[in-house]
């Protein structure tokens, strides 16, 4: 008979750390001094990585989800119209510039600080265009409908039915880095009953606590919703992001963003039983087939290379046969993007594949737009096949792998073996090779041009609150697209005919 568990108390360095079964991690010197009485210590079993979380970070993000929570239970009397009244009263604060002014003056002061940090600021400037959006998503859920209290099916029985009658799903977590716009986003999941709690990164932290303060808890009372519907972790800590996560009262998580980051996020809320929705690494891939049209190929390029997103085009893969013809096309068309950002491009090529590109473009230099400012960098390099695997994180001047394949079945095995299972183009005039790449091809997301329809709202007209890749599996019962819609469950009630 097994010992009662006692509570963590201290760490010792050295000390052997058993996960996944037949694993085992040590604990560093640095984590068994950091480490007190009250610390959660939690292991990332897909990466073996140990995560200390301090009692008051677990503290902070525990409080956040009571009042989600607490909330949630009284959901059930709020009606339709209250939830639409909110949208409206959200967005009016938004519109208002004397409170938009504040907001923008918070958002200065991030922006700020985040340029001084030589951190990316690409996604976290609240301008104009960034308050349309918000406005306009809004403004979309009131005219979205909603699956609680749907009838979704009705079984008749003799004397009795058996009806399935979407729901409330409960309380979601939502965290996103350097994004203020999610914020707004992600009160989409109050459409259809639900509550949510928020966890947003320290380059927008400010951003978000004047967005909570002027307008979206002032929406929240004026339509009559409960106090913590929408409810902000105010920490800066990573590590409050990872106590959020593993919260086993949350109904789902949501991580918004790419990279190391939300893989850890994501594994910690599964460990935790926690269904996700993630979006772990982006990059977009474009397929030419051998029958694909230079000009077609020249929109599809320049198009999804607008700015850097999830979506953006970041792989293309030209039939060998048709190299000598097509690279010189894709190189006007990046030239093209290039200018239209007042940029030049940056090209890596893999190896083997070098001679389809000017080996002058291996010597010469060009400016490049990074995080910490312009850059000096060779237009072109070469890298491993492997590399297929990497999402290039530009600022400014576009920047893609070109890789020479012998068919469209060959890039669909590359593009199955290294991609994040995201995006995938095919530019073809052949139906057949058409349906072969859609059948064969491992993405949620499959077109045949380009790449940046890739997006809740536009491609579907429903505000979108999280796109998912396939890297870690395909999706139980729904889409790619998160949306405040397909955030329900399902129960199931027996009506007698008497």
């Amino acid at each position: 008979m097994s010992a009662e568990p006692r509570k963590l108390e201290r760490l010792v360095a050295g000390q052997e750390i058993l996960f996944g079964g037949d694993r085992v991690a040590s604990v560093s010197a640095e984590l068994a001094a950091a480490f007190v009485p009250g610390d959660q210590l939690r292991v990332v079993e897909r990466s073996g990585e140990l995560l200390h979380i301090p009692a008051a970070e677990v503290a902070v993000a525990a409080a956040a989800v009571e009042r989600a929570q607490r909330a949630f239970r009284a959901m059930g009397g709020v009606d339709d119209e209250q939830i639409s009244r909110f949208y409206e009263e959200f967005a009016q604060r938004l519109e208002s510039e004397e409170v938009w002014s504040e907001i923008a003056a918070a958002n200065a002061e991030d922006v700020g600080r985040a340029t001084a940090r030589g951190r990316s600021t690409t996604r976290l400037v609240a301008g104009d265009k960034l308050r349309r959006g918000m406005l306009e998503g809004l403004r979309g859920w009131i005219g979205t409908g909603s699956r609680r209290g749907q009838l979704i099916e009705r079984v008749d029985h003799d004397g009795w039915r058996a009806e399935l009658v979407g729901a409330e799903l409960g309380v979601i977590a939502f965290i996103f880095e350097g994004r203020p716009n999610v914020l707004a986003d992600a009160t989409g999941v109050l459409r259809g009953g639900n509550t949510v709690v928020f966890r947003i990164g320290s380059d927008a932290l400010g951003t978000a606590q004047a967005m909570m303060r002027l307008a979206l808890d002032p929406a929240l009372a004026a339509a009559g919703l409960p106090e913590g519907s929408a409810a902000l972790v105010e920490s800066t800590s990573h590590a409050a992001g990872w106590a959020l996560f593993c919260d086993a009262r949350l109904s789902l998580a949501v991580a918004r963003g790419s990279g190391r980051a939300v893989a850890t996020l994501g594994a910690l809320a599964q460990q935790a039983g926690i269904p996700v929705s993630l979006h772990g690494t982006g990059g977009a891939w474009i397929v030419a087939g051998a029958s694909a049209k230079p000009e077609a190929l020249t929109s599809a390029v320049v198009e999804s290379l607008d700015r850097k997103v999830c979506n953006t085009l970041n792989v293309l893969c030209l039939p060998r046969a048709r190299a000598a013809e097509l690279t010189p096309v894709c190189l006007a068309a990046l030239d093209r993007a290039g200018e239209a950002l007042g940029q030049a491009y940056r090209l890596h090529v893999v190896e083997g594949d070098e001679a389809v590109v000017p080996a002058a473009f291996f010597e010469e230099d060009v400016s490049v737009t990074r995080a910490e400012g312009a850059v000096s960098e060779k237009r072109a390099d070469r890298i491993p096949e492997v590399e297929l695997a990497t999402e290039w994180e530009w600022e400014q001047t576009p920047e893609i792998t070109l890789k020479l394949v012998d068919d469209v079945d060959h890039a669909v095995d590359l593009f199955n073996t290294y991609s994040p299972q995201f995006v995938a183009s095919l530019i073809s005039e052949n139906a057949a090779e058409a349906e072969r790449f859609y059948q064969r091809v491992n993405a949620p997301f499959v077109g045949d041009g380009q790449t940046r329809w890739v997006d809740g709202q536009k491609a579907l007209n429903r505000p979108e609150l999280g796109l998912s890749n396939w890297q870690h599996g395909r999706l139980f019962g729904r889409g790619g697209v998160l949306s405040g819609d397909s955030v329900y469950t399902v129960r199931t009630r027996v009506t007698s005919e008497r």
